[in-house]
């Protein structure tokens, strides 16, 4: 559920025209909606409330907006961070230090320094050069630094390959056969508080049956290393929960989720920790755009938008669906292609679809776009980067200013002798 809807055949964000976004802010125009944003952090909480001790962190590579996050961190949730930018933007965020979970493959010295000097609540772990790294420095200082050493269980999770993270071929956390030799040598390193294992098999999961095969392997891991004498008192199961992008899609539910977690970790006793990102923030957000021609081509015309692949990145990554309608629809409907300014052909959303009669000039929307989304736009082109719009109930806040052409060339420097 979102709160994108019509009101006398206008699309609105909550009680705010979309029409009136595009008209005072431009397009194309990122838009999220704070009621989605708080139902869902509330409906997740409450799917889990029933385990004994929950973490929550959000995955801030999903949409590390300031205002987002803001939103987030006043209804409980931590953070979970990859780099020491998005550590920075957690605690400007309002979000606390040990409430911050630090993942990513790449980690390097500078940003584990970072982690120990802001005193995060847990750092987990890819490789065990790295954990050896850490437990230096944190012993250097006299700090005992908490960590998890995460596992790549070889589960597929039946998602799109370059969003998949849980197959040993993926470059992602240590072969669950060999954890148990790596668990043991890390503990007994001074300065780290090697405290359980993390795991995360990939994102966009429509199913829970791969979660579920991938929990019950963890589950016989902590047995194992508890057998073995260590004490695990915390399991991070990661994120990867799917949101309904196409029309009728089927995805599992917060309450279903809830209700494997409990059944499948019943006797673990340990704090249980969730990495959210597009189950959150995924259908809060549209990016609304301006058709700027619509062009006769052989077979299906073409809409031209002003929205492009540096602006929503996912439909040329990855092949992705969003949903595009117009924001005042006249009622017909014809089959086009859509695509973007940007001169690549790969900058295109859609072919042969069905959707809205729009001529130029007329307002649309791609859907489901609240998460990686502006996150991953760029400025190819030399495009403007994106602007991001906030709303809450009858008002609206532009929350990241489109940054122009003019403002990115003045970050650059040509030398004297290139002149």
């Amino acid at each position: 559920m979102d709160h994108f809807n019509r009101r006398n055949g206008v699309l609105h964000a909550e009680d705010v025209s979309i029409a009136r976004i595009a008209r005072e802010v431009g397009t194309p125009v990122y838009i999220y909606s704070t009621a989605t944003l708080e139902r869902h952090a509330q409906v997740l909480k409450a799917a889990l409330a029933d385990l004994p001790r929950v973490h929550i962190a959000f995955a801030i590579k999903a949409n590390p907006n300031l205002a987002v996050l803001g939103v987030l961190a006043r209804n409980g949730y931590g953070a979970d961070v990859v780099s020491g930018g998005e550590l920075k933007r957690a605690l400007a965020a309002g979000m606390k230090a040990e409430d911050i979970v630090f993942s990513g493959v790449g980690k390097t010295r500078r940003e584990l320094q970072l982690g120990l000097d802001e005193g995060i609540g847990q750092f987990n772990l890819e490789l065990e050069e790295e954990g050896e790294v850490l437990a230096d420095l944190a012993h250097a200082q006299g700090k005992v630094a908490p960590a998890v050493l995460r596992v790549n269980p070889d589960v597929d999770a039946g998602t799109h390959a370059k969003i998949s993270t849980g197959k040993a071929e993926n470059k992602f956390g240590v072969a669950i056969d060999r954890a148990p030799d790596i668990f043991a040598r890390l503990a007994r390193r001074p300065g780290l508080n090697l405290r359980g294992v993390a795991i995360h098999i990939g994102s966009q999961l429509k199913e829970l049956a791969p979660l579920e095969a991938a929990y019950r392997r963890v589950g016989e891991l902590v047995a194992q290393l508890r057998a073995a004498g260590h004490t695990i008192t915390h399991v991070d199961l990661g994120g990867g929960l799917g949101v309904p992008y196409h029309p009728g899609e089927q995805v599992s539910s917060a309450e279903a989720f809830g209700a494997m977690v409990k059944r499948v970790t019943a006797g673990w006793n340990v704090t249980l920790m969730f990495e959210p990102g597009r189950f959150i923030c995924g259908n809060a957000g549209v990016l609304a755009t301006e058709v700027i021609w619509v062009k006769p081509a052989t077979g299906h015309p073409y809409v031209i938008v002003d929205a492009a692949m540096n602006d929503l990145a996912r439909p040329a990554l990855y092949d992705a669906y969003h949903g595009f309608e117009a924001v005042e629809p006249s009622g017909e409907r014809f089959v086009a292609n859509i695509a973007g300014p940007v001169c690549e052909t790969g900058d295109t959303f859609a072919m042969g679809r069905e959707i809205d009669l729009v001529k130029s000039g007329d307002l649309a929307v791609f859907r489901t776009a609240g998460a990686y989304g502006a996150t991953m736009a760029s400025t190819y082109n030399s495009r403007p980067l994106v602007p991001e719009v906030l709303v809450s109930g009858d008002r609206y806040a532009v929350v990241a200013d489109r940054i122009q052409a003019e403002t990115i060339m003045g970050a650059e420097r040509v030398p004297e002798w290139a002149r």
